[in-house]
């Protein structure tokens, strides 16, 4: 029995997919030609991903992290203030946000699920809000749109007031490319409007048909083309409910409630909490494929000679 031992050049798993994340993402090493260039973007992105997978305040995360074997595994200089970590939260924007969360998408993308769910977006006791007879606690509603077989977040949408469901995945269809790709749905998204734009991109829906308390609806057929196609919904509709799983791995192994208090700081802070999630869907699918080990067995058969 041979035993061959493959050897990675990176530390771990997580900084050879964080190596791959920067340079797929196309981002420069500074966004400044001229000043202060002692952090580059590949130690930004890391950081960040770092602090937000530590689910520690920023004092914290700073004493661990100069502790920690990241300091030289991301070639540091010197270590961050709270200050610092502070700014590159303001730095990155939406925009370069979904740009990098676009990098660790599936290549090829079948059948997806969308729904929506809520998560507390302040960081408030619960005992003294039922002391003092206040229930109308801070909250945002967050739509995620999954590939059901990565279980990867392809799309989100954070807001923290109330909208309905077939606007926000209105919002999200429009920037997300949907050619040949099957979408399913609660009975939420059941809209012809949002049947049409999704066809009009290339795209399908299943969503069950509401219910009606009209007396008379039993026997009508629903309004719409796509909507009636939908009454009789497919055997595999009921993959739909890993959307509910993403959901709850996200909010039971990440993030509890939202740290930040302005809104567009509140999708940033979710949108790194995607990033962070994908990279660990990535880490778990390595684990799967990865063969670190090869074995070889060799067997030696004796034939005896039958000329003597």
């Amino acid at each position: 029995m041979l035993q061959q031992i493959i050897q990675s050049k990176f530390n771990n798993e997580l900084e050879r997919e964080l190596v791959k994340l920067f340079h797929k993402s196309n981002l420069p090493l500074h966004f400044n030609y001229k000043g202060n260039k002692e952090f580059t973007n590949y130690q930004r992105v890391s950081i960040l991903v770092l602090f937000h997978r530590s689910k520690k305040s920023i004092r914290d995360f700073i004493e661990e992290l100069s502790e920690s074997k990241w300091v030289s595994w991301l070639g540091l200089k010197k270590i961050p203030k709270k200050s610092t970590l502070h700014d590159w939260l303001k730095i990155f924007n939406m925009k370069s946000i979904r740009k990098i969360c676009k990098v660790l998408l599936p290549k090829k993308i079948k059948l997806t699920a969308i729904d929506g769910t809520g998560i507390d977006s302040w960081q408030r006791s619960r005992h003294y809000e039922k002391r003092i007879n206040e229930s109308n606690m801070p909250y945002a509603k967050i739509d995620l749109f999954i590939d059901v077989k990565t279980r990867k977040i392809l799309d989100f949408n954070l807001i923290c007031h109330r909208q309905h469901d077939v606007k926000v995945a209105e919002k999200i269809f429009k920037r997300f490319g949907l050619k040949e790709i099957i979408i399913l749905g609660d009975g939420g998204y059941d809209s012809e409007p949002l049947h049409e734009l999704i066809r009009q991109k290339g795209g399908i829906l299943f969503a069950p048909v509401r219910k009606t308390n009209k007396k008379s609806s039993e026997r009508k057929r629903p309004k719409g083309i796509y909507r009636r196609q939908c009454v009789e919904l497919p055997e595999f509709f009921g993959q739909r409910s890993i959307v509910e799983s993403v959901n709850y791995s996200l909010k039971r192994k990440q993030i509890h409630s939202l740290r930040s208090k302005k809104v567009f700081m509140k999708q940033r802070e979710f949108g790194w909490q995607v990033i962070w999630y994908n990279l660990r869907m990535n880490l778990k699918i390595s684990k799967q494929k990865d063969l670190k080990f090869l074995f070889f067995q060799i067997q030696i058969y004796v034939i005896p000679d039958i000329t003597k």
